[in-house]
């Protein structure tokens, strides 16, 4: 499944000017079946603007809604939660997540209680960056949350060898940042060939080669690339539908990017 990160593309004012394009961005997510939005307090005002959004355009039905609290301590962290709430316009949410780790023995237990209450339907961690996964996996085993959110992308593989495994064993959904690598590996791509066989899957870019890449690990639920342009929404999610590369073909282009890097 694809869905949309808001982290910078959603941090704006209150003009409509300023949110036209992103409304037109939720509105082409759902026209295309996809309902993830993946927020977080520290992307200024994405919260706020994702709950103004979705109220106005009558869609908090349609949207699977995911935040994160990204603090130290109990209280601070209950603060937080609940200002979320306040702005992204919900009683309750769909997915709430430790935002990288902190303070997560903390958040994880109140969490579960919001989880009874019924004030989140699910709980996560989330981390952007290969330096954390020894932490994260131990989360990961000693508290088997609902969902993991972590970097994996053609170019950053490192998920392959022990988290995405350990989640599939667990039955922890997975959500995936950062599968373009932040435009990265766009720019590294330059004038290069699509594989021969990428139209076979509806792949008619380089970004739908990436995306559906990623989707094709079967321990994969979910990839949020971030856009606050509906054509690049459209492309993005063009990538979730057909089917998916095989090993065979995840492994050619494993070679043809490692090649292109070494």
């Amino acid at each position: 499944m694809i869905g949309c990160g808001t982290w910078e593309n959603f941090d704006v004012g209150a003009g409509e000017e300023e949110r036209k394009q992103l409304r037109e961005v939720l509105r082409t997510l759902f026209a295309c079946g996809g309902s993830v939005i993946d927020s977080s307090p520290m992307y200024g005002q994405a919260e706020e603007v994702v709950g103004d959004l979705l109220a106005s355009e009558n869609s908090h039905e349609r949207a699977f809604v995911a935040t994160k609290v990204w603090i130290q301590g109990r209280e601070a962290g209950i603060r937080q939660m609940e200002r979320s709430l306040e702005l992204l316009r919900r009683e309750d949410v769909d997915l709430m997540q430790v935002h990288n780790l902190v303070d997560w023995r903390t958040h994880l237990k109140m969490l579960r209680a919001w989880k009874a209450e019924g004030r989140v339907r699910y709980l996560g961690v989330t981390h952007y960056a290969t330096r954390a996964y020894r932490e994260l996996e131990a989360v990961m085993r000693s508290e088997k949350p609902d969902f993991v959110q972590l970097n994996y992308s053609l170019g950053e593989r490192e998920a392959e060898k022990r988290l995405l495994p350990l989640a599939a064993d667990l039955g922890v959904a997975v959500i995936v940042n950062l599968p373009l690598e932040a435009g990265r590996m766009l720019r590294g791509l330059g004038n290069k060939h699509l594989p021969v066989w990428a139209s076979n899957f509806g792949c008619k870019t380089w970004v739908q080669v990436l995306l559906k890449f990623v989707l094709s690990h079967r321990a994969v639920t979910c990839v949020i690339p971030g856009t606050g342009n509906p054509k690049h929404m459209a492309e993005n999610c063009a990538a979730g539908a057909g089917e998916f590369f095989s090993g065979e073909q995840c492994s050619e282009l494993k070679k043809f990017w490692d090649a292109k890097r070494g």
